[in-house]
């Protein structure tokens, strides 16, 4: 089973998209997971200006490229948070942002993924990467508690912002792959499945696999895999590490990435502790064939040479033969 190896150029938009895909291209990636936020692609401007959308196409071309999926992360984060503030106008663009009103800020980054499912269909990319936020996030540490009524609220409130969206997904044929993710609606196991849930099972809304935010949890990435097999509609190559020593907490102590005292920290793929080979196998059993997306957010390493050496170890796993029959009896009878 071949499944195509992208890159997710989110973590490199301070180059310019021109240039992340020359890189690309040079280093063998067959196609990038294209993010809509530095100069990489403007939703608006995919679905408005079609020299522009033509544009990204023949950079894609010109470096025998393909675009699998966008990923609008940023201006997902913005429809369902709360509270909004200063970190939202950190990552969002000034179209989004407007003059700041929490509630108008939702508003537009509604409208803008709904824009980013149009530019996704108008690219031919099938999938759609990205956040939904969440409206309860903040109450994740249980105290002051937090009521039942107060999480249905949070459930109900993805529901009405999100139905909207997804309806206009349907319509461009293109699915939504929400990143299981602290800060979202969905971060761990149990709230994957509330979440599925609260849409109604939209046959269009899925999840982004990525399990570097699995292991600092103590979750187990394969099973996720199995029992979210049909909801699985891409797949992020990232690591995290766990350095818990008595003093370092999972939390992160508001310490930035790669500092030592962390809990937790993202690696190059191949240096952390997810096991991938058993994913990879796993992977074949469900039947996924979509792109395996390497996202790039080691900040102990230089990229440039960790992203080529993720590449290698994501082709190397590619060689693994799918599951024997016996396996494959055994999983179907779970």
């Amino acid at each position: 089973m071949t499944r195509p190896i992208t890159l997710f150029t989110g973590q490199w938009a301070d180059l310019p998209f021109e240039e992340v895909a020359r890189l690309a291209g040079e280093w063998g990636f067959e196609g990038l997971e294209i993010a809509c936020w530095g100069d990489h692609l403007d939703p608006r401007r995919a679905v408005e200006d079609d020299l522009y959308l033509q544009g990204r196409l023949d950079i894609l071309e010109k470096n025998n490229l393909k675009v699998f999926a966008i990923a609008n992360h940023l201006t997902g984060q913005a429809v369902c948070d709360d509270p909004i503030d200063e970190r939202h106008r950190d990552i969002l663009p000034d179209s989004v942002w407007g003059d700041g009103d929490p509630e108008g800020v939702r508003t537009r980054a509604a409208e803008a993924m709904k824009d980013t499912a149009r530019a996704a269909a108008r690219l031919g990319a099938k999938t759609v990467t990205g956040f939904t936020g969440s409206s309860i996030w903040k109450t994740v540490a249980m105290f002051p508690p937090a009521s039942a009524a107060m999480i249905d609220r949070g459930y109900q409130d993805f529901a009405d912002r999100w139905n909207p969206i997804m309806d206009v997904f349907d319509e461009a044929g293109v699915r939504f792959a929400l990143e299981v993710h602290p800060s979202e609606i969905a971060y761990d196991y149990w709230t994957a499945k509330r979440t599925l849930e609260a849409i109604g099972h939209r046959e269009n809304f899925g999840l982004n696999f990525d399990p570097s935010h699995f292991i600092w949890q103590d979750l187990d990435p394969v099973m996720f895999l199995q029992d979210f097999a049909e909801k699985i509609f891409h797949v992020h190559v990232k690591e995290s590490i766990r350095q818990l020593d008595g003093r370092n907490g999972r939390l992160g102590s508001h310490l930035p990435w790669a500092d030592p005292r962390r809990g937790w920290d993202f690696v190059t793929a191949g240096h952390g502790d997810v096991k991938w080979e058993p994913i990879f196998r796993t992977l074949n059993a469900i039947g996924y064939a979509g792109p395996t997306s390497i996202e790039w957010e080691d900040a102990g390493m230089d990229r440039m040479i960790g992203a080529p050496q993720a590449l290698a170890m994501v082709q190397d796993l590619a060689r693994i033969a799918p599951p024997g029959a016996a396996f494959d009896s055994a999983f179907s009878s779970r």
